[in-house]
């Protein structure tokens, strides 16, 4: 990390601003961002850029200073590979994932014999359509062709079917932990934003289900079990005296339960099971995640009771219409097929 003087701070806040160079202003404020107490990772993703970039601005001005740092040694552009080759690099980068410029300089030099700086590689993927972030992680065993046919097939076959007495609702069951989620937040640079958090791990156990309409029904029970299943199926037939009610639901064991099965056999209500791994086609892990932001992000709560009246409250704030923008946003038919990149 740098270790700036007050001079030298100086000199790069007047070069920031005199420099109608984007590029010159980014490696400046790399550089100011580090003696601020960032991280490489932390620079690379606020700037975009790869970290082996941040690093090697930070070697390049601690050894010669300001104009090294500013001093362009970008070699590599689009043109240095043909059209051929940008293609062949393209499709290398879709199916093998790189954690460093360097490695792909390695891989086009060793490929098409093209030598690139790791700066000009980054400038070269910006410019192909490639961007610097995570990989995301799904289920081992997800099946996108499975999820297709599920949508294709089931899920748009009930849609058709559909009554306008019927129902289609998503249904599931979460297990918000008694504690702080810290999360990212706009905090002043250099300072730590520190957030208490709780001992022990009791939790709060929702069973719930919700629909297009953002019309919701949720339960908190001791566990979620067979039991808790038929009384959430109980509530949604009060709900809806009429018609059929389609739930979509996980393959958990509790859904296949004899006492759940006898029930469904008198019962308005028709489970329509998502195939293995697909928890994508589930739109209430939308708003799990949703609720998670809301109530848990970086809220601190002093006792258990408090805890479980904010889940509550952000169930009331749904009925009561106050997240209507959120879900509506949330809870689309824009269904995201994961397993086919791998």
């Amino acid at each position: 990390m740098s270790s700036l003087s007050k001079e030298q701070r100086q000199a790069l806040r007047l070069r920031h601003r005199l420099t109608k160079n984007r590029k010159q202003a980014d490696r400046i404020k790399t550089i100011l961002m580090l003696d601020d107490g960032w991280s490489f990772e932390e620079v690379a993703k606020a700037l975009l850029m790869d970290d082996s970039t941040v690093r090697d601005y930070d070697k390049q001005y601690k050894a010669n200073g300001l104009d090294e740092l500013l001093t362009d040694h970008f070699t590599g552009s689009s043109k240095h590979l043909s059209e051929i080759q940008i293609e062949k690099l393209k499709t290398e980068l879709r199916y093998a994932v790189y954690v460093t410029s360097a490695d792909i300089c390695r891989y086009v030099e060793k490929e098409f014999g093209v030598s690139y700086t790791p700066e000009g590689m980054v400038k070269l993927l910006h410019n192909i359509g490639f961007v610097y972030k995570k990989t995301k992680r799904i289920p081992g065993k997800a099946d996108a062709l499975k999820q297709e046919e599920f949508l294709r097939e089931v899920y748009e076959a009930i849609k058709d079917k559909m009554q306008p007495d019927d129902q289609l609702y998503f249904t599931d069951g979460v297990h918000p932990q008694y504690n702080v989620e810290p999360a990212y937040g706009w905090i002043e640079k250099g300072t730590e934003k520190e957030v208490r958090s709780n001992t022990g791990r009791k939790r709060i156990n929702v069973n719930g289900a919700i629909n297009l309409k953002h019309e919701v029904v949720m339960r908190d029970d001791e566990s979620i079990n067979a039991q808790s299943t038929i009384a959430l199926y109980e509530q949604l037939e009060a709900k809806h005296p009429t018609g059929t009610i389609y739930v979509i639901c996980d393959n958990a064991r509790y859904y296949h339960a004899k006492i759940v099965k006898e029930y469904l056999e008198n019962s308005r209500v028709e489970q329509v099971f998502l195939p293995a791994y697909s928890p994508n086609l589930n739109l209430i892990e939308r708003l799990w995640k949703f609720m998670h932001k809301e109530v848990l992000h970086n809220h601190y709560y002093d006792t258990y009771d408090k805890f479980k009246e904010a889940i509550y409250q952000f169930f009331d704030k749904i009925n009561a219409g106050s997240y209507t923008a959120e879900l509506d946003s949330l809870l689309t038919e824009n269904f995201h097929i994961i397993g086919a990149s791998c």
